[in-house]
């Protein structure tokens, strides 16, 4: 068995365009949520969004490639080459035949399933664009990014709604891991801020319908009313670490552990005991070789539902104890939920905890929930911690999807 180290990171998130930019607004306790600019959404009753600010798809997408992509799969692919080029993974270092790519999009091509509809009822179906398939299915930011990197060994998208990334991550480390693959370009990418994104789930009335952005997005509160819509992406480099090692990579964190179960339970709710959470958490941890006691940060799904909240809530304090001193936060607080591509860009801020010895702030709480009882990490600023070793994300996604990665600051002793 191979151990699994991350050597790069890429980030397109409503908080900056890269890695960095996003965990300086993260450690910042920034607002990544705002009015909705990209079109009028008066009359779905919601204003606000995270919306991608001065997103520049020629940047490292390229004009010529990126009119053949959906929104979602740009996203991908800016984050991808960012992440590639701070891992420093070429065709001289790299093997195309142990390089893969699993990718997760709760929706994919939202957009351009959106404006193709439309345009086949109002101008009739020849005027269907010939890219329509290519560029709105699930699969096209896998696949672009196979394409883009030569990448040929499995190259699979996984689509598990709101824990997609999670998967699509906890699938590639364990493709590196049982010896499949020596290098992996997984995360997740999501664009449904739309009209029909919006309408979507404001019909579902899974959305907050605060018009104060400072109060939109609530994570734990009791005023909580539910998610904001995010989008965007994020991308990691996996290696195994004699690879890493090989080629002189400098390594960010170690990926330790990976737990996946199912609810069983209903099509959107999650189950209020949080018995599925709490196994795929157990079983992360298990992987990892750790005790629970271990674990000094939660990175939480923490959508600002009250279901979701109080249910994860549950899960922590069945597998922690309602007296655990392990730190929880949800960085949705400020940068929405990005659904399918929310568990990368979480990712991105777990190992930026463990980098930095700071945990993200839970921004925006004034009074928790009785029902969400669990040690948040203070609303108003990051908290120091330089003794962080170990630190675990969480994603829940309708469908009952429960997926967890655990993560270790990086050190040679396992």
């Amino acid at each position: 068995m191979s151990r699994v180290v991350i050597t790069g990171m890429g980030a397109v998130t409503p908080l900056g365009n890269t890695a960095d930019e996003f965990l300086n607004g993260i450690f910042a306790g920034k607002l990544g949520i705002d009015s909705i600019t990209k079109f009028d959404a008066k009359e779905t009753g919601i204003t606000v969004a995270a919306e991608v600010k001065n997103f520049d798809p020629q940047k490292r997408v390229g004009k010529k490639a990126a009119r053949r992509m959906d929104l979602f799969s740009q996203y991908a692919v800016d984050s991808a080459v960012a992440a590639v080029e701070q891992a420093g993974v070429n065709e001289t270092n790299t093997d195309a035949y142990d390089f893969g790519v699993i990718y997760g999009s709760g929706i994919g091509g939202l957009t351009t399933i959106q404006n193709q509809v439309i345009k086949m009822y109002t101008k009739g179906p020849q005027r269907v664009s010939p890219m329509f398939v290519p560029t709105s299915i699930v699969n096209m930011a896998a696949g672009n990014l196979a394409l883009r990197f030569k990448a040929k060994n499995t190259c699979t998208a996984i689509v598990t709604a709101c824990s997609s990334a999670t998967n699509a991550i906890g699938e590639a480390y364990r493709q590196i891991k049982e010896g499949r693959a020596q290098v992996m370009l997984t995360g997740g990418a999501e664009a449904s801020v739309n009209e029909i994104g919006i309408a979507g789930f404001a019909a579902l009335t899974a959305l907050s319908k605060a018009t104060d952005p400072a109060k939109a997005s609530l994570p734990f509160d009791q005023k909580r009313d539910g998610f904001v819509m995010g989008e965007g992406a994020a991308t990691l480099v996996l290696e195994s670490l004699e690879h890493a090692k090989k080629r002189g990579a400098q390594i960010l964190a170690e990926i330790v552990g990976y737990g996946s179960t199912c609810d069983a339970y209903h099509i959107t709710a999650p189950d209020p005991t949080g018995e599925g959470a709490a196994r795929a958490m157990e079983q992360a941890i298990n992987e990892a070789g750790i005790k629970p006691e271990e674990v000094g940060y939660i990175n939480a799904h923490g959508t600002a539902t009250q279901a979701n909240d109080a249910g994860e809530a549950n899960a922590i304090n069945q597998v922690f104890g309602k007296d655990s001193q392990v730190k929880v936060s949800s960085t949705k607080s400020m940068t929405g939920h990005l659904l399918g591509a929310a568990g990368a860009i979480e990712a991105v801020a777990t190992i930026g905890a463990l980098q930095r010895g700071q945990l993200p702030p839970n921004v925006g709480l004034t009074q928790q929930d009785p029902a969400c009882q669990v040690n948040l990490v203070n609303p108003q600023h990051s908290e120091p911690a330089t003794e962080l070793r170990y630190a675990i994300s969480n994603s829940l996604g309708f469908g009952g999807h429960n997926a967890v990665l655990a993560f270790k600051k990086w050190s040679e002793e396992f």
